[in-house]
């Protein structure tokens, strides 16, 4: 079974390279396709049909092995053999390395991102740019807004720069494989499984390779700040590391952030007691700061970054369920001749709805600490476990979701969770979002996409209820 899924994911993996080659996200590729017109382009049928086959491919080999591979070192190998198509092909399922190398550029000019959309900077390389980016701020933090200016240096041209990105994601990619196994220790799960799950799956190879995402930055800085953290708890000088490298996660992409409460409860050493907390968490927290507050000055942007996530939003899909309420209340409303507006509206109050959730995730998590018998063999666990749900929970109730945001807990919960089918199913289904060249099929199922999303989010809910209701 390992062997034919080690070979059938290679086969997977050669044929997106393929499509990529064939109808990927190529700079001079025409913007606002649909399935139908890349049906009818030249070699559409073929780089459809390499896209559908290497995708169901990859996804039922990695899906077969969910349980865990032979051993670490196989789990390694094949991830490994894996992107090594994908890392010489084209930018695959997103054009978001093009937004990436004009805000380099923008910043390489002297030009502050935060202040002045690409369009108007004068980006050489606009017209790559997906057209919903062109006039919005950049919405990353300062240190990656510092490697794509790098990589602009470096690279020269558009090439380069997105040669030399793809590196960038490679190396935090590198950087997490070699945090899994310490952690996967740490928290009591088989390292096979855990780095089977969290490099091998589709979405990673796809998006975090081929697309150059910067998830793959931010993943490798918060893994390598969590394993510091729970192998060396207490200790001021290790927290201030952690807490530097859990900054700089949150500098590159400011998702990050809900996981450093959790961290914080990983840097107690022994008993959980306020007093613990707020000694070993300080020590955590000042190196984030410091992270946060020196990058900020360096690159001289300040905190302008801030503003920019304002403005990730933009997008409506039903991907994301509370943009998939609001979407369906408002094609009730238009049913009854009123207009009611309700995205705006469901998105706040699913963003309040998640800081309550944080909120209680970690209060169960410092429960949780206090009542053990042995905190220190149940730290890493319940601080990756609290971490991994407060990402899932991120993920289920921001505005907009994209394929990759599944990448975000997937790490994590192949760290922490007992279970795996529940989390491995959605991140399967994902990698069948995007076409090569971008395009999201979201786009095209708006409204049966948002029905079937709020059925699906009323049928879980219900689910919860009735299993939270049953007498014990």
């Amino acid at each position: 079974m390992a062997r034919l899924a080690r070979y059938a994911g290679l086969v997977g993996a050669v044929l997106l390279a393929v499509a990529g080659y064939l109808g990927g996200a190529l700079p001079d590729a025409p913007l606002g396709a649909t399935p139908e017109s890349i049906w009818r382009a030249p070699g559409g049928p073929a780089t459809l049909t390499c896209w559908l086959v290497g995708t169901g491919l990859l996804v039922a080999a990695w899906w077969s092995l969910r349980g865990g591979a032979p051993s670490t070192r196989w789990a390694y190998g094949t991830a490994g053999l894996w992107a090594l198509p994908l890392l010489v092909a084209p930018p695959l399922g997103s054009r978001d390395v093009y937004s990436y190398a004009c805000q380099g550029w923008t910043y390489a000019q002297g030009v502050d991102p935060y202040a002045v959309p690409v369009a108007a900077a004068g980006c050489p390389w606009l017209d790559a740019v997906a057209p919903i980016w062109r006039d919005t701020p950049a919405p990353y933090g300062p240190v990656f807004v510092l490697l794509a200016a790098l990589a602009v240096t470096l690279g020269g041209g558009l090439t380069g720069t997105i040669v030399a990105l793809r590196l960038c994601a490679v190396a935090g990619l590198l950087l997490a494989a070699l945090c899994l196994p310490g952690l996967a220790r740490a928290a009591g799960v088989p390292a096979r499984r855990a780095a089977w799950l969290a490099l091998a799956g589709p979405l990673v190879g796809v998006h975090l390779v081929a697309g150059a995402h910067n998830d793959a930055v931010m993943l490798g800085l918060l893994l390598s700040g969590l394993l510091i953290v729970v192998r060396r708890p207490g200790r001021s000088s290790s927290l201030l590391v952690a807490g530097v490298l859990l900054g700089l996660a949150v500098t590159v992409k400011a998702s990050a952030v809900v996981v450093l409460p959790f961290a914080a409860l990983a840097a107690v050493r022994g008993r959980h007691t306020v007093r613990a907390l707020l000694r070993d968490g300080g020590w955590l927290a000042g190196g984030v700061l410091a992270a946060l507050l020196v990058t900020s000055a360096l690159s001289g942007l300040g905190l302008g970054w801030v503003g920019g996530l304002t403005r990730s939003g933009d997008s409506e899909q039903w991907t994301s369920p509370p943009t998939a309420v609001g979407l369906v209340v408002d094609y009730a409303g238009a049913l009854a001749g009123r207009d009611p507006q309700a995205v705006p509206v469901v998105r706040a109050v699913a963003l309040l709805l998640l800081a309550g959730v944080l909120v209680v995730l970690w209060w169960r998590a410092w429960r949780a600490l206090r009542a053990s018998a042995d905190p220190a063999l149940a730290r890493p666990r319940i601080a990756l476990h609290g971490a991994a749900s407060a990402l899932v929970a991120t993920v289920v109730l921001s505005p907009v979701f994209h394929s990759w945001y599944a990448t975000w807990p997937l790490a994590l919960l192949a760290l922490s969770a007992t279970r795996t089918s529940w989390f491995v199913l959605p991140a399967a289904a994902a990698a069948f979002l995007a076409l090569p060249d971008g395009t999201n099929l979201a786009r095209f199922t708006k409204a049966p996409g948002a029905i079937a999303m709020t059925a699906l989010l009323v049928t879980v809910l219900l689910y919860t209820l009735r299993r939270r209701c049953r007498p014990r």
